[in-house]
Protein backbone atom coordinates (compact mmCIF):
# COMPACT_ATOMS: atom_id res chain seq x y z
CA UNK A 1 0.00 0.00 0.00
CA UNK A 2 1.12 3.45 -0.98
CA UNK A 3 0.07 6.39 0.95
CA UNK A 4 -0.63 9.34 -1.14
CA UNK A 5 -1.77 12.18 0.59
CA UNK A 6 -4.08 12.67 3.63
CA UNK A 7 -6.97 14.26 4.34
CA UNK A 8 -5.50 17.21 7.18
CA UNK A 9 -4.59 20.84 5.81
CA UNK A 10 -1.75 22.25 7.68
CA UNK A 11 -2.24 24.99 9.75
CA UNK A 12 1.45 26.49 8.86
CA UNK A 13 3.81 26.06 6.38
CA UNK A 14 5.86 23.19 7.83
CA UNK A 15 9.15 24.83 7.18
CA UNK A 16 11.16 22.03 9.30
CA UNK A 17 9.75 19.06 7.41
CA UNK A 18 10.65 21.10 4.33
CA UNK A 19 14.36 21.47 5.21
CA UNK A 20 14.93 18.13 6.23
CA UNK A 21 13.77 16.59 2.98
CA UNK A 22 16.18 19.65 1.44
CA UNK A 23 18.89 17.94 3.46
CA UNK A 24 18.24 14.65 2.51
CA UNK A 25 18.31 15.12 -0.71
CA UNK A 26 21.31 17.18 -0.64
CA UNK A 27 23.16 14.58 0.94
CA UNK A 28 21.79 11.92 -1.81
CA UNK A 29 23.29 13.93 -4.48
CA UNK A 30 26.70 14.07 -2.57
CA UNK A 31 26.64 10.67 -2.08
CA UNK A 32 25.71 10.07 -5.76
CA UNK A 33 28.94 12.49 -7.01
CA UNK A 34 31.47 9.90 -4.68
CA UNK A 35 33.55 6.99 -6.66
CA UNK A 36 31.83 3.69 -5.45
CA UNK A 37 34.94 3.11 -3.15
CA UNK A 38 35.05 6.44 -1.62
CA UNK A 39 31.24 5.88 -1.04
CA UNK A 40 31.67 2.50 0.66
CA UNK A 41 34.44 4.29 2.97
CA UNK A 42 31.73 7.63 3.70
CA UNK A 43 28.83 5.35 4.64
CA UNK A 44 30.93 3.12 7.18
CA UNK A 45 32.25 6.12 8.52
CA UNK A 46 29.19 8.50 9.11
CA UNK A 47 26.48 5.32 9.21
CA UNK A 48 26.00 3.33 12.42
CA UNK A 49 28.07 0.77 12.82
CA UNK A 50 27.31 -0.99 16.03
CA UNK A 51 30.51 -3.34 16.09
CA UNK A 52 32.07 -0.08 15.98
CA UNK A 53 30.03 2.24 17.75
CA UNK A 54 30.54 6.60 16.99
CA UNK A 55 27.58 8.44 18.61
CA UNK A 56 27.82 11.16 15.92
CA UNK A 57 26.96 8.70 13.72
CA UNK A 58 23.25 8.58 15.70
CA UNK A 59 22.69 11.88 13.75
CA UNK A 60 24.83 11.92 10.32
CA UNK A 61 23.08 8.55 9.78
CA UNK A 62 19.67 9.50 9.58
CA UNK A 63 20.50 11.60 6.44
CA UNK A 64 22.31 9.39 4.51
CA UNK A 65 20.53 6.79 2.23
CA UNK A 66 21.00 3.74 -0.11
CA UNK A 67 19.29 3.95 -3.30
CA UNK A 68 17.11 6.27 -5.32
CA UNK A 69 14.25 4.25 -3.94
CA UNK A 70 15.20 4.36 -0.73
CA UNK A 71 15.33 8.46 -0.55
CA UNK A 72 12.44 8.92 -2.47
CA UNK A 73 10.26 6.46 -0.05
CA UNK A 74 11.74 8.23 2.82
CA UNK A 75 11.00 11.59 2.04
CA UNK A 76 7.56 10.84 0.24
CA UNK A 77 6.27 9.00 3.78
CA UNK A 78 8.15 12.27 5.60
CA UNK A 79 6.32 14.88 3.45
CA UNK A 80 2.80 13.09 3.47
CA UNK A 81 3.09 12.72 7.38
CA UNK A 82 5.14 15.34 8.56
CA UNK A 83 3.75 18.46 7.74
CA UNK A 84 0.69 17.70 10.17
CA UNK A 85 3.31 16.46 13.04
CA UNK A 86 5.13 19.75 12.48
CA UNK A 87 2.36 21.62 13.00
CA UNK A 88 1.08 19.80 16.21
CA UNK A 89 4.33 20.24 18.07
CA UNK A 90 5.59 23.05 16.98
CA UNK A 91 8.24 23.84 14.59
CA UNK A 92 11.21 24.29 16.79
CA UNK A 93 10.04 21.08 19.20
CA UNK A 94 9.96 18.91 16.01
CA UNK A 95 13.36 19.15 15.75
CA UNK A 96 14.15 17.73 18.99
CA UNK A 97 11.43 15.01 18.55
CA UNK A 98 12.55 14.04 14.88
CA UNK A 99 16.48 13.43 15.57
CA UNK A 100 15.02 11.81 19.33
CA UNK A 101 13.26 9.41 17.11
CA UNK A 102 15.74 8.65 14.59
CA UNK A 103 18.69 8.29 17.44
CA UNK A 104 16.06 5.69 19.28
CA UNK A 105 15.52 4.08 16.34
CA UNK A 106 19.49 3.58 15.19
CA UNK A 107 19.74 2.56 19.02
CA UNK A 108 16.51 -0.06 18.88
CA UNK A 109 18.43 -1.53 15.35
CA UNK A 110 21.93 -1.60 17.98
CA UNK A 111 20.09 -3.87 20.58
CA UNK A 112 19.38 -6.52 17.96
CA UNK A 113 22.35 -6.88 16.29
CA UNK A 114 25.02 -5.66 18.31
CA UNK A 115 27.81 -6.94 16.42
CA UNK A 116 27.07 -5.95 12.96
CA UNK A 117 29.63 -4.01 10.85
CA UNK A 118 27.83 -3.22 8.25
CA UNK A 119 26.45 0.36 8.25
CA UNK A 120 22.85 1.05 8.95
CA UNK A 121 21.90 4.46 7.32
CA UNK A 122 18.98 5.75 5.99
CA UNK A 123 16.03 8.01 7.72
CA UNK A 124 13.30 5.54 8.25
CA UNK A 125 13.56 5.32 12.17
CA UNK A 126 13.35 8.98 12.67
CA UNK A 127 10.37 9.23 9.93
CA UNK A 128 9.02 6.06 11.68
CA UNK A 129 8.58 8.13 14.82
CA UNK A 130 7.04 10.71 12.90
CA UNK A 131 4.26 8.31 11.80
CA UNK A 132 3.78 6.70 15.32
CA UNK A 133 3.24 10.13 16.00
CA UNK A 134 0.66 11.04 13.07
CA UNK A 135 -0.85 7.45 14.61
CA UNK A 136 -1.74 9.16 18.22
CA UNK A 137 -2.24 12.30 16.96
CA UNK A 138 -5.00 12.22 14.01
CA UNK A 139 -6.43 8.81 14.56
CA UNK A 140 -9.93 9.31 12.88
CA UNK A 141 -8.00 11.14 9.52
CA UNK A 142 -7.93 9.32 6.29
CA UNK A 143 -5.25 8.81 3.99
CA UNK A 144 -5.45 8.38 -0.06
CA UNK A 145 -3.99 5.28 -0.69
CA UNK A 146 -2.89 3.12 -4.03
CA UNK A 147 -3.40 -0.32 -3.62
CA UNK A 148 -1.36 -2.13 -6.39
CA UNK A 149 -2.94 -5.62 -6.34
CA UNK A 150 -4.04 -7.50 -8.61
CA UNK A 151 -6.19 -4.47 -9.93
CA UNK A 152 -5.11 -1.33 -8.91
CA UNK A 153 -7.04 0.74 -6.80
CA UNK A 154 -6.89 3.69 -4.97
CA UNK A 155 -9.12 4.16 -1.60
CA UNK A 156 -9.67 6.62 1.34
CA UNK A 157 -8.22 4.43 4.17
CA UNK A 158 -8.26 4.96 7.80
CA UNK A 159 -4.93 6.29 9.72
CA UNK A 160 -5.35 3.45 12.28
CA UNK A 161 -5.47 0.84 9.19
CA UNK A 162 -2.69 2.01 7.61
CA UNK A 163 -0.20 2.48 9.48
CA UNK A 164 -1.53 -0.10 11.88
CA UNK A 165 -1.22 -2.19 8.76
CA UNK A 166 2.78 -0.88 8.22
CA UNK A 167 3.37 -1.43 12.03
CA UNK A 168 2.22 -5.17 12.09
CA UNK A 169 3.91 -5.87 8.82
CA UNK A 170 7.41 -4.34 10.77
CA UNK A 171 7.00 -6.93 13.59
CA UNK A 172 6.69 -9.49 11.39
CA UNK A 173 9.31 -8.95 8.87
CA UNK A 174 11.72 -8.40 12.09
CA UNK A 175 10.27 -11.47 13.74
CA UNK A 176 11.12 -14.10 10.24
CA UNK A 177 14.73 -12.12 9.89
CA UNK A 178 15.06 -13.37 13.90
CA UNK A 179 14.10 -16.42 12.93
CA UNK A 180 16.07 -17.29 10.04
CA UNK A 181 19.10 -16.13 11.86
CA UNK A 182 18.52 -18.16 14.93
CA UNK A 183 18.18 -21.33 12.50
CA UNK A 184 21.44 -20.40 10.83
CA UNK A 185 20.35 -18.92 8.25
CA UNK A 186 22.12 -15.87 8.45
CA UNK A 187 20.90 -11.87 9.49
CA UNK A 188 23.29 -9.97 6.96
CA UNK A 189 21.92 -6.46 5.50
CA UNK A 190 18.74 -5.48 4.27
CA UNK A 191 15.88 -3.46 5.93
CA UNK A 192 16.67 -1.91 9.39
CA UNK A 193 12.82 -3.43 10.75
CA UNK A 194 13.88 -3.12 14.20
CA UNK A 195 14.79 0.60 13.45
CA UNK A 196 11.17 0.79 12.28
CA UNK A 197 9.53 -0.80 15.19
CA UNK A 198 11.58 1.48 17.10
CA UNK A 199 10.99 4.71 16.01
CA UNK A 200 7.34 4.10 15.55
CA UNK A 201 6.99 3.47 19.24
CA UNK A 202 9.17 5.97 20.22
CA UNK A 203 6.81 8.55 18.25
CA UNK A 204 3.72 7.15 20.09
CA UNK A 205 4.73 8.09 23.45
CA UNK A 206 6.82 10.82 22.78
CA UNK A 207 4.54 12.83 20.83
CA UNK A 208 2.29 13.16 23.65
CA UNK A 209 4.84 14.90 25.67
CA UNK A 210 5.82 17.10 22.37
CA UNK A 211 2.28 17.91 21.59
CA UNK A 212 0.73 21.03 21.82
CA UNK A 213 -1.36 20.88 24.13
CA UNK A 214 -3.16 24.79 23.62
CA UNK A 215 -4.64 22.91 19.92
CA UNK A 216 -5.80 20.02 21.53
CA UNK A 217 -9.35 21.40 21.75
CA UNK A 218 -9.37 23.09 18.15
CA UNK A 219 -7.91 19.91 16.31
CA UNK A 220 -10.47 17.25 18.80
CA UNK A 221 -13.44 20.01 17.24
CA UNK A 222 -12.00 19.28 13.45
CA UNK A 223 -14.07 16.85 11.04
CA UNK A 224 -12.00 14.61 9.37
Amino acid sequence: MIPLRDVIPSRTTPYITITIIALNGLAWLFELSLPHEVLSNFLTIYGVVPAYFSAPTLVTSMFLHGSWSHVLGNMWYLWIFGDNVEDRVGHGRFIVFYLLCGILAALGQMAVDPTSTLPTIGASGAIAGVMGAYFVLYPRSRVLTLIPWIFIQIVEMPTVVLLGFWFVMQLFSAGAIAVTANSGGGGGGGVAFAAHIAGFLVGMAGVLVFRNRALDPWEDARNY
